[in-house]
């Protein structure tokens, strides 16, 4: 159970963040490739400092997971963890574009217990806590009842030629915002299909199913966190009545490129 008061005190962290990095938007700060196709900035830095700080004076005995700090195996002896992704969507943050976010998940045994996404360009802020529902500034979040797969709605730039009968909304950078979308009845599915790190989508699976929606990895089994390599094989998130017709759907595919 969560503490009294604790999503609140989370909340504003992760406001206080999103202003952070909100200042600095669209203004001439560094960036880099940490690899090729992998960017970041120096913005991204800050922010995983001041969330680092304040989050881990919150709860000085939780362990710390985020893209922009070196992974320490002592994580996995904590009961309860940080999984942190100071700017979701860096390649928007970078390009001047609203669709990133300050996402922040504290994981309590394996599984989200409180989610926050600060989408400070857009002026949006979700926020989830384990059964007592999923928030969107204030408005509580329900999932579409789409029962039919053919003409569901999928955040994407472009679908693939077998994937027709689907619907492309409009995609942010974000995976996180990508999945909220489903939580605000703006999207029906968000699929991915590759190895992925827990912090891209921690705090927004929770928010997703506590929307009601129907929330898995790409080969439809249940998501855990905190694993040793801190990663999962894709996400699936979805409407309850047309999850198992998209696990379907992309079951080949998963299948060969999880072996891959």
């Amino acid at each position: 159970m969560v503490e009294p008061g604790l999503t609140d005190a989370v909340a504003a962290i992760v406001a206080e963040a999103g202003a952070l990095a909100l200042r600095q938007w669209r203004t001439d700060f560094a960036r880099w490739e940490k690899a090729p196709g992998d960017p970041v900035c120096a913005v991204d830095l800050e922010v995983n400092a001041l969330l680092r700080e304040r989050l881990s004076a919150l709860l000085p005995d939780a362990g710390w997971l985020s893209e922009e700090t070196a992974d320490n195996a002592d994580r996995l002896a904590r009961s309860r963890l940080w999984v942190v992704d100071p700017i979701d969507g860096t390649r928007d943050y970078i390009r001047g574009r609203d669709g990133w976010a300050v996402s922040v998940a504290l994981v309590e045994r394996g599984q989200p217990v409180i989610g926050v996404l600060d989408a400070a360009a857009r002026g949006q802020v979700f926020r989830a806590e384990l059964g007592q529902g999923a928030w969107a500034n204030g408005v509580r979040l329900a999932v579409g009842d789409r029962r039919v797969f053919g003409g569901a709605r999928v955040p994407t730039d472009a679908l693939p030629k077998v994937d027709r009968d689907l619907v492309a909304v409009a995609k942010p950078n974000s995976i996180a915002l990508r999945i909220a979308m489903v939580a605000a009845d703006e999207a029906d599915l968000v699929a991915t299909l590759r190895w992925g790190w827990e912090w891209d989508v921690a705090a927004a699976v929770l928010i997703a199913a506590e929307a009601g929606a129907r929330v898995t990895d790409a080969l439809g089994q249940a998501l855990t966190f905190n694993t040793p390599r801190a990663q999962a094989f894709g996400v699936v998130t979805s409407v309850p009545g047309i999850h198992a017709a998209a696990i379907e759907r992309l079951r080949e595919r998963a299948s060969a490129l999880s072996r891959g």
